[in-house]
């Protein structure tokens, strides 16, 4: 293995230059970089059925969408959520009553092959819940069916299990302006109906947030009283109070749709400012390809974290702190510090802001993550702003929950009564710590000379109470294990865990022992519900870079390292980047699956450029 080291580092090199010429061809005059943030068809349809509901769906609109959406189906006539997935109901439900708004034929073949995987599936009563609710808002499905969060929820104080400080700040964003349009339960007919997709299966909610789901139904029925109505204007305070710059909420496609429904319905028409600025909005989230005629939505875009992300990978090939690109970075993620308050201050009210989000202009909801990357980001740069920093650390330092774990958004944010209603079947709704966020965080204070401190030595000890008894660590924000371990070995090793300790040497065993023939790694999604999974499925460039960014950490040099970087160069596309049209992102496991376009690239260059160094 000695003799060929030489030439395989030679091979490394190249890839790495490659690699960071397509990076730098791809940031944007401003410094910032950009990859598309890549979901799936249930993103198109609700805009679709958004824009019929308010009145302002095109024909131009329309017919885009609809060529994307027909392009996404299988050939099992379903739609799935992630690439390589199994067909999904309540995608395959969406899909299928977008695709008859815009025109297509209930007996067209495609159609009747997904009417038939819908009933196949259980029909219409075994979708999610957010599916039912769109299909109430059309008169397709019972808002009697559908469960009930009232606009009351507005006014719990935090002592109430359910108050709005238990919920992660996405979830929160969604059910205020899913309980205004729920309380007026509207109804747009359509001129079709869902007969095709009816089953006589049924799913039933049980126990005791089921039964209080019905006492909510009764009192849905009753006329309504002083406290509603001043729910319902205190919910509309609310959702405006929360509207970002660029006429978002939050940056995201679920809150954005629902608070423009939950403004309009609560009496605001479409001039009304907040309204027509988040319809302007939503522009900047659409990608319209005049090549192929299709128009398809991004759930949520990631300018900060792939900007980070793209000036640690541009550093570690070797780019210096002050060339043009990283300065131009820098100066960017400069100036979009966060530095006004937000909901995080219910959990810590005595802390001042600090820190960066994750989109353009989601300056209420900074997070942790982001934090972490960008501080580390901005150690590459020349002459980084200290005061900055040090805001930064200190936001970071406050926002470790009492476990010694850090959670994305919140702190201390574990309850799990928000998880257990009828309601909450879409996904995560609270932000407990993760391994992932704990160990960027803990990464990034071990580089600010703060290793000895008690919080990260707390920090490190969460880390190793949460090592999976395999040796890897689950990853909440990236798929799955290979992210969790990918991030955790290396900030161990920045805090002072020897890399031959028991720890570390089981999480290196672990990588070894699910590493592909060929010296790739790749884990499906369906780790997240099937342990057959774990660390097991197609490969890709970036679980192949976190496999490596691990194991070079550790200081491992032998076959196994050596592998995996042969396979890079390997596979490497001559215009520099990477093949992967697989899913390895998350916003929730399983339930919400995301292919990052920027993540084949930055991690294959970071790990590239460590093994060269």
């Amino acid at each position: 293995m000695t003799a060929v080291m030489p030439d395989l580092r030679a091979l490394a090199v190249q890839a790495a230059d490659r690699a960071t010429e397509h990076l730098r061809r791809l940031q944007a005059p401003e410094g910032w970089w950009k990859g598309e943030l890549e979901t799936n068809v249930t993103m198109d349809a609700e805009d679709l059925l958004m824009r019929e509901f308010l009145g302002i769906r095109t024909a131009a609109q329309t017919e885009g969408t609809a060529r994307w959406i027909r392009s996404q189906q299988l050939p099992s006539g379903a739609w799935a959520t992630f690439y390589g997935g199994p067909g999904d109901l309540s995608t395959t439900v969406e899909a299928w009553v977008a695709l008859r708004l815009a025109g297509d034929a209930e007996d067209a073949p495609h159609l009747l092959a997904a009417a038939e995987f819908v009933r196949a599936a259980g029909g219409l009563a075994n979708t999610r819940v957010f599916t039912r609710f769109w299909l109430s808002l059309f008169g397709l499905w019972s808002w009697g069916d559908v469960p009930v969060v009232p606009p009351e929820i507005v006014l719990l104080p935090g002592s109430v299990p359910l108050a709005l400080e238990h919920w992660g700040c996405w979830a929160r964003q969604t059910i205020v302006p899913l309980s205004i349009v729920s309380a007026y339960h509207p109804v747009h007919p359509l001129t079709f109906g869902v007969e095709p997709l009816l089953s006589a299966s049924r799913k039933r909610d049980r126990g005791l947030f089921a039964a209080l789901d019905r006492a909510l139904h009764v009192a849905q029925r009753l006329p309504d009283t002083p406290l509603r109505t001043y729910a319902l204007r205190a919910a509309d305070r609310w959702v405006r109070d929360r509207q970002e710059a660029d006429g978002s909420w939050g940056g995201i496609q679920p809150p954005w749709v629902y608070s423009i429904l939950a403004l309009h319905l609560n009496g605001a028409p479409l001039d009304d400012p907040a309204i027509a600025t988040a319809l302007v909005g939503l522009e900047r989230f659409t990608i319209v390809d005049a090549e192929a005629g299709t128009r398809r939505i991004e759930a949520c875009q990631s300018p900060v974290w792939d900007t980070g992300l793209a000036l640690i990978a541009l550093s570690d090939a070797g780019v210096k702190p002050d060339d043009p690109a990283m300065q131009a970075a820098a100066d960017w993620l400069t100036a979009e510090e966060v530095t006004v308050a937000g909901d995080w201050q219910v959990r810590r009210p005595g802390l001042p802001p600090g820190g960066w989000a994750f989109e353009f202009d989601n300056d209420l909801y900074p997070d942790v993550d982001d934090t972490a990357e960008v501080v580390l980001a901005l150690r590459r740069s020349a002459d980084p702003d200290e005061g900055m920093i040090t805001r930064a650390v200190d936001w970071t330092l406050g926002m470790q929950s009492a476990d010694g774990g850090w959670g994305a958004f919140d702190a201390d944010q574990s309850y799990g009564a928000p998880t257990r209603l009828p309601f909450c079947d879409f996904g995560e709704v609270v932000d407990p710590p993760s391994a992932d966020v704990t160990a960027h965080v803990v990464e990034m204070l071990a580089h600010e000379g703060l290793s000895e401190t008690a919080a990260v030595q707390r920090g490190v000890g969460w880390l190793l109470d949460h090592q999976e008894p395999g040796g890897s660590w689950f990853g909440r924000w990236g798929v799955n294990h290979l992210y969790g371990t990918g991030a955790v070995v290396p900030a161990l090793v920045a805090a002072g865990v020897d890399p031959q300790s028991a720890p570390i040497r089981r999480a290196v065993a672990w990588l070894a022992s699910v590493q592909a023939g060929d010296g790739s790694w790749g884990e499906d999604i369906r780790s997240y519900r099937e342990p057959d999974y774990i660390g097991r499925g197609e490969s890709t460039a970036s679980q192949t870079a976190w496999a490596l960014l691990a194991l070079l950490a550790a200081g491992e040099t032998g076959d196994v390292v050596d592998r995996g970087i042969a396979w890079l160069a390997a596979t490497q596309r001559a215009d520099g980047t990477w093949d992967e049209p697989q899913f390895t992102g998350t916003g929730f496991p399983w339930d919400f699956s995301i292919n990052y376009h920027l993540y084949r690239l930055v991690f294959p260059l970071t790990a590239l450029g460590r093994y060269a160094r």
